[in-house]
């Protein structure tokens, strides 16, 4: 009996020790919320003397690649942003950027992924594939740190499927947050937080300049890999599904993209699947070049600014900005 009571004993030591360890691998982090920011970045303007820079990245499935491009000539250039606003495929490139990782590595990550690390099939009347794997994915690569401890702020844009509301989240589970930007509707099952379901942001906002611009930044750099519909293959069901989509994102960033002080447009036509890998470094080149050619508008635009906020006369009367010369 005494031998039994001390096998029991030494059990519940282990078991006690083995969740632990488990709770210490897999950290409670709180959902995915969207909480109010007032003016988040005033003391950047009134303390620094320079304008707040935003990186807007939008929607486009496998063409979120062109993002890391992107990135990489930023950085090249010392151009860090003040924060992020990502949608669909733009929040994924952008949490892991706003995780601390560098452009190398973002550039690392997108060739070591695998279809399956991010694809989980599970055929439902909502969708084929579930989201939890890509929001398991997308913690692993951020050390499970919940947006508002991200080392550049991000805001990922949703869109709450019920009424159709444009939904910043700024809280909370980062990769959850990420799963309801990417849930694009029919394909994916929606993402339930509290009860509400989200699906894909860029439904509402495919590249979200007004958030970047609601958020207070001066210089709003956006980067649009959007699929033009005049290369859209429509010769099946498939094609016209795209078509459809590429048509009605098409009319919406057209009109945020106005406001944006420099749109990057990588060319992007091939007809790339939410899921194909193949080709993307050819993706993240594509983003090297647009952004390399736009940079001459983004160094004019910040310094621009940066005269403003220290109370010079801008230099549009002696100096056109470039990009309205094109």
């Amino acid at each position: 009996m005494k031998q039994l009571k001390l096998f029991v004993l030494g059990l519940s030591v282990v078991l006690a020790t083995g969740c632990q360890t488990t709770s210490h691998l897999r950290p409670v982090v709180e959902d995915a919320q969207a909480q109010t920011a007032v003016m988040p970045f005033a003391s950047i303007k009134k303390q620094e003397k320079r304008p707040v820079i935003a990186l807007v990245l939008g929607s486009g499935g496998a063409r979120g690649y062109a993002h890391i491009g992107v990135i990489e000539v930023l950085e090249q250039q010392g151009i860090r942003p003040d924060f992020i606003v990502g949608t669909s495929a733009g929040s994924i490139v952008g949490s892991i950027y706003a995780s601390g990782k560098s452009a190398a590595e973002l550039r690392d990550i997108a060739l070591k992924l695998k279809a399956n690390d991010v694809r989980d099939v599970n055929v439902s009347l909502k969708g084929f594939f579930d989201g939890k794997k890509v929001e398991d994915y997308v913690n692993d690569q951020v050390h499970n740190i919940p947006l508002q401890k991200l080392k550049i702020p991000m805001y990922v844009v949703a869109t709450e499927l019920k009424d159709g509301t444009k939904t910043v989240f700024n809280y909370g589970n980062t990769g959850q947050a990420v799963r309801a930007s990417t849930s694009i509707p029919s394909m994916f099952v929606p993402t339930k937080i509290h009860n509400t379901e989200y699906v894909d942001g860029g439904l509402v906002s495919p590249v979200p300049v007004e958030v970047a611009r609601e958020l207070g930044a001066d210089v709003v750099i956006a980067v649009d890999i959007l699929a033009q519909p005049i290369h859209t293959e429509t010769t099946n069901v498939w094609g016209l599904f795209n078509q459809n989509i590429n048509i009605m994102q098409g009319r919406l960033a057209e009109e945020e993209l106005k406001d944006a002080d420099v749109v990057i447009q990588p060319d992007l036509r091939e007809k790339a699947h939410i899921f194909d890998v193949k080709d993307r470094e050819n993706t993240m080149q594509a983003g090297v070049d647009a952004a390399i050619q736009k940079l001459s508008d983004i160094q004019w635009v910040i310094q621009n600014k940066k005269n403003v906020a220290n109370g010079d006369q801008p230099e549009v009367a002696l100096k056109v900005n470039p990009a309205s010369a094109q």
